[in-house]
């Protein structure tokens, strides 16, 4: 009997051998190896390939904070009188105290130091019709601000300080940035000071929102509330990507829908604003619309592509250069026209007197148009 179980563990021990050599080098000659069945191939990334671990944006913080600053403005408000004041018995029992009058507002908001001169980057809106305008630097330092230009159609403003030793920010590139990558809004959200906040890019290139008349914006879900308008939005290493304008929100707080004006934008704005005080666009003198999906069969177009022509002002460029009521403007200068808010840009990036080549469909087919380009008239300001 002993015998016999011996005989049986050595059979075992070597039968569990063969299957582990088996098993290692040659698993397909095994009935369960699933031969024949999907095979499915996954990617594993090399050891030690992995990307650093990031630990935060501290650096980024630091080094694009001093540059951003709280603009404290203060305007006076024509108070209405009461409709009572001109009853003698009414002004006998209360007096003046209902008297019209001027009350002065306060309102705050957030700017970007961009040059060492004194010149700071900020929101129309934010200093629009203020009658004195205070600003406070990271430092601790504050100084009455002048105003130098403004531009309400794409809500920038530049405004000037006169102190030394400024710590301008650095501007970034963002024609570069896509979604995904990671951005931190820095301002004054409610006046509590200086913040930080972090989000990535959830689109570029967003347009048709009806806040400006030109629309470019960067959306993010970085949290940016009130006051932190004008304020910046840099990259991961502390450049400067955007001017932080405006919130998609029910309540008046973040719910992560914030736009930021490209520094591509604000830079094109602040230096016409810093050479000849105002901002001059392009102009053909056209009401258009976007083309739909109905309106491109009615028209018997493949690609709902383009801007109809709503309507063409006597007198203007277009007028004098051929376009008419009914065409569809599908590029200008050679650059596509997707809709009419791309050809507002299109258009506005155009040098006021000179020539410009306009692409039309007109009965289906193609014209080219060229027409000299007007100046665009200023948009009046608000009092």
């Amino acid at each position: 009997m002993r015998k016999l179980w011996l005989i049986f563990a050595q059979t075992a021990t070597v039968s569990l051998a063969v299957l582990f050599v088996v098993t290692t080098l040659r698993p397909d000659l095994l009935p369960w190896s699933g031969r024949g069945s999907n095979i499915v191939t996954v990617r594993e990334a090399a050891p030690g390939s992995a990307a650093p671990t990031i630990t935060g944006y501290g650096s980024a913080a630091r080094r694009a904070m001093p540059a951003v600053v709280n603009i404290f403005t203060t305007k006076d408000v024509k108070v209405p009188d009461h409709p009572l004041m001109n009853d003698p018995l009414f002004r006998f029992f209360f007096g003046d105290r209902f008297d019209g009058g001027t009350q002065r507002t306060s309102s705050l908001g957030s700017g970007v130091i961009a040059s060492p001169e004194g010149y700071i980057l900020t929101n129309h809106h934010v200093v629009e019709a203020a009658d004195e305008i205070e600003v406070a630097l990271a430092d601790g330092r504050t100084a009455k601000a002048t105003i130098v230009g403004t531009d309400p159609e794409s809500d920038l403003a530049v405004v000037r300080v006169d102190l030394k030793d400024l710590p301008a920010i650095t501007f970034g590139q963002a024609e570069r940035i896509d979604v995904g990558d990671v951005v931190l809004a820095i301002g004054n959200p409610f006046g509590v000071g200086q913040t930080v906040t972090m989000g990535i890019v959830s689109a570029v290139g967003r347009s048709g929102l009806g806040i400006n008349t030109f629309e470019n914006f960067i959306q993010t879900d970085a949290a940016i509330n009130q006051g932190n308008s004008g304020g910046a939005l840099v990259d991961a290493n502390g450049n400067l990507v955007g001017i932080n304008t405006a919130i998609l929100s029910r309540s008046g707080g973040s719910i992560g829908i914030g736009f930021a004006i490209p520094t591509t934008v604000a830079r094109q704005v602040m230096d016409q604003i810093l050479q000849t005080g105002s901002v001059t666009r392009g102009w053909i003198g056209v009401e258009v619309q976007d083309l739909t999906p109905e309106l491109a069969e009615s028209f018997k177009l493949a690609r709902a592509k383009g801007a109809l022509i709503a309507g063409v002002l006597s007198g203007g460029p277009a007028e004098k250069g051929g376009v008419k009521r009914g065409d569809v403007l599908v590029a200008v200068e050679g650059r596509p026209v997707a809709d009419s808010s791309v050809m507002l840009n299109l258009v506005a990036a155009l040098r006021p007197g000179e020539p410009a080549r306009l692409t039309v469909l007109r009965n289906q087919t193609e014209l080219q148009l060229t027409i000299t380009v007007g100046r665009r008239p200023q948009m009046p300001q608000r009092q």
